[in-house]
């Protein structure tokens, strides 16, 4: 039997995106009591039930800003 995963939200940054009951959400979020790390993923709005989602680190999150505003900024001299 796997071993249940526990998560708290550390911090709510923000809402990318709403659907119905789910939303894409920019969270910072401890897994299973470790230190807490950028997560994006979908939760619906009582934060028990989670979609699949991507953890970043915050250099990991300063890399991704980095690259979406280069793609952002090619895409304006277009």
């Amino acid at each position: 039997m796997a071993d249940k995963i526990t998560y708290s939200i550390v911090e709510e940054i923000g809402v990318v995106s709403g659907s119905g009951s789910w939303g894409l959400e920019l969270n910072q979020v401890s897994w299973n009591g470790k230190p807490a790390v950028f997560d994006l993923r979908k939760w619906s709005d009582s934060h028990e039930k989670m979609g699949k989602g991507v953890t970043m680190s915050y250099q990991e999150l300063v890399n991704l800003r980095d690259i979406i505003n280069e793609y952002l900024e090619k895409e304006e001299d277009e």
